[in-house]
């Protein structure tokens, strides 16, 4: 054998041992042994990805149950005004219950963030309607008020992902930036009370509307020589309870019977103690309507900017 032939043997041998050495090397397979480890732990990662269903979080199927207890109230909604309190009440107290499940299981998510908001809008919106109904010559107040508190949030919520990020928490606002929301947002406290007593100010209305002769002068009594239009109280047309049931003494015409005994103290107390807070609410509203607006006017001034620069 030429020394030739003996040189190109040992670099070849040479050239096998460092591949066997060097995973990375190209065009060579690495040994078993050393490719493994990686080969697992990508497969476990992947294992746990596929196991986390952000659908099941345990707030999101808090809000859920929110979803569905507005459902049952709204179909009580008409007739069953204490079925309907206890039920829509129940949902807006479990609006805090979920953002302490998501710290609590750090399972705080994007979809659940718009989800609780979504709910918030929706059950409140679905309120002002009925509100609307019962008392016509408001109802551009309460539609005033449906509109505002949807512009409000919906800007809100676009300017923070499209702005700030869509990592960024729309609770989380910049003092430099609206003195009124960062206290509003950042102190969990303000937070709650201030959701709690809007609704519980709409819901005393809602009693109100089935309690108070003041506000309801013709509250589920016919009016002579008048035809019925719908059996919603507060309307100023009601068909006598008989022709509404086959029967006077079904359910619902006992609930008819029942509702218009109901005292209205306790509704007209709800209704007194939250309405500050509830004018607070609508002015928070209103700051957060013009400071998404204005955030966003911001972007779109420096994006022209920049395409000027181009």
């Amino acid at each position: 054998m030429s020394a030739r032939t003996r040189r190109q043997k040992a670099a070849l041998a040479a050239q096998g041992d460092e591949s066997e050495e060097s995973p990375s090397g190209n065009g060579t397979v690495p040994t078993p042994s050393k490719r493994t480890p990686s080969k697992k732990r990508g497969r476990s990662s992947a294992r746990e990805e596929r196991r986390e269903n952000v659908f099941l979080f345990a707030p999101n199927l808090i809000g859920y149950l929110r979803v569905f207890l507005t459902f049952a109230s709204l179909y009580y909604m008409p007739l069953h005004p204490r079925t309907c309190s206890i039920l829509y009440t129940v949902s807006c107290l479990l609006d805090a219950l979920d953002g302490y499940a998501a710290r609590y299981f750090n399972q705080s998510t994007t979809f659940g963030a718009v989800l609780d908001m979504v709910t918030d809008r929706c059950t409140t919106a679905c309120l002002l309607v009925f509100l609307s109904s019962a008392w016509p010559r408001w109802a551009i107040v309460f539609q005033g008020l449906i509109c505002l508190d949807m512009a409000s949030h919906y800007m809100h919520m676009y300017a923070t992902l499209s702005m700030g990020g869509s990592s960024q928490s729309h609770k989380k606002v910049d003092s430099s930036r609206s003195w009124v929301l960062y206290q509003y947002y950042h102190s969990k406290v303000v937070l709650f009370i201030c959701c709690a007593l809007n609704e519980a100010f709409f819901i005393g209305l809602y009693l109100l509307s089935f309690s108070s002769p003041t506000l309801s002068p013709s509250l589920l009594q016919p009016v002579a020589d008048a035809q019925p239009s719908s059996p919603q109280p507060g309307n100023p047309a009601h068909p006598a309870p008989t022709s509404l049931f086959a029967s006077p003494w079904s359910a619902g015409a006992l609930e008819l019977a029942r509702a218009n005994k109901i005292d209205s103290w306790v509704p007209w107390m709800i209704t007194g103690i939250s309405a500050p807070v509830m004018a607070f609410k609508q002015f928070v509203n209103v700051v957060q309507l013009v400071n998404a607006s204005r955030w966003l006017v911001e972007g779109d001034l420096e994006a022209r900017r920049a395409s000027r620069k181009k």
